[in-house]
């Protein structure tokens, strides 16, 4: 009895051990953690380490522990799919992610052909939604509203006035700048320049001199912090002085660390700041006291993981298109960005843009405050 006691101790170790690993729930979270976007990588992971760690100090997601899997985009496509792959390995369930639209939209085919669900919380371009794919869902608005609202307000106070477009050739960059366009064009005001730069793109000197020579009063610019930075201060060298003015993809204080002093006076569109959201006043308190400062989509993230843990709960499943299908139900999910309810394609169905203005407060500091 004694010689099969012990190899009967050891299976019921080893099935113990095998039960606590099922315990824990893979979720990804996948962006550029390094590299030139790394600012939004940060925000991307200190708002799923927030919401995993308060979700998991109230149980977890149906009795399962939140073990966090990070993958590293580096805002390139062709890594994007390298991460899609290896959490499909990893026998993630859920992601969180990506950043950057041109890599979401391939890495969200590999996550659907495998039984992901995921969630991106920045992602705008309206394609990722537009493809009757099972699995994707976002917490952020669409460039066709974002586009929308900003050709409001240049046909609003800008009347008049010549208006060119600069984007970045990427499908966020360049899917921003058309939709502006569009919006324009149904405004009756025709741009005096439309062009295109390379992402990673240092000197914009001959960039900046077509605005000059286009005489543009207003420069519209499609893309991130990187390059709109290097733009604007390219163009206060040059003796450009018409406003920049750009979409979420600039909601970094970096924008302001690269673009220097010009940088004042730069209009944005993004969503209402949810740091000043009543719903959001613990966790922001969290993030403080960790001297973590939660802008743009740190909130979004930490917002996208409560939709997973909600859908999951109340489909009282851990099926990733069980939990989909529940998403699209039209259920209301209470996050710390606000109320979100989502439409069949996966998108929320509240606006979700307003225009900011880049300014200096009174400790000197440049940044972003809502109109």
């Amino acid at each position: 009895m004694k010689k099969l006691f012990w190899p009967a101790l050891a299976v019921a170790a080893s099935l113990a051990s095998a039960g606590g690993a099922m315990a824990q729930l893979k979720i990804g979270v996948a962006g550029p953690l390094t590299g030139p976007n790394a600012a939004f990588g940060a925000q991307l992971k200190n708002g799923a380490e927030q919401a995993a760690a308060d979700i998991n100090a109230k149980g977890g997601i149906n009795g399962q522990k939140i073990e966090l899997s990070f993958g590293d985009d580096v805002s390139d496509p062709r890594q994007g799919v390298s991460v899609a792959n290896k959490f499909v390995g990893d026998k993630v369930q859920f992601v969180l992610g990506h950043f950057n639209s041109g890599v979401t939209m391939p890495a969200s085919e590999v996550y659907a052909e495998n039984g992901l669900m995921m969630v991106t919380p920045s992602a705008t371009n309206p394609k990722i939604t537009e493809r009757n794919l099972w699995n994707v869902f976002r917490t952020c608005g669409r460039d066709d509203q974002q586009g929308e609202v900003a050709a409001k307000y240049i046909a609003d106070k800008f009347k008049g006035k010549k208006i060119a477009i600069v984007h970045d050739k990427t499908t966020y960059g360049q899917g921003l700048a058309d939709e502006t366009k569009k919006g324009l064009t149904k405004a009756g005001i025709k741009e005096v320049l439309y062009e295109g730069v390379n992402i990673g793109e240092k000197d914009f000197s001959a960039l900046v001199s077509k605005i000059k020579a286009s005489g543009a009063e207003l420069v519209y610019w499609g893309g991130l912090h990187t390059e709109g930075g290097l733009l604007v201060r390219q163009m206060r060298d040059q003796g450009v002085k018409a406003p920049l003015m750009g979409g979420d993809g600039i909601a970094s204080d970096e924008f302001a660390a690269i673009a220097g002093p010009g940088a004042e006076g730069t209009l944005m569109t993004f969503a209402p700041d949810p740091r000043k959201r009543p719903e959001a006043k613990a966790v922001v308190a969290k993030f403080e006291a960790k001297k973590f400062n939660p802008e743009a989509y740190t909130l979004y993230t930490y917002a996208a993981l409560e939709v997973v843990a909600q859908a999951a709960a109340a489909a009282k499943t851990l099926d990733p298109k069980k939990v989909a299908a529940e998403v699209r139900g039209g259920k209301t999910y209470k996050t710390v960005i606000g109320d979100l309810k989502y439409d069949k394609k996966g998108d929320i169905t509240r606006p979700d843009y307003v225009m900011y203005t880049w300014k200096k407060g009174a400790d000197g500091k440049i940044t972003y405050v809502q109109n």
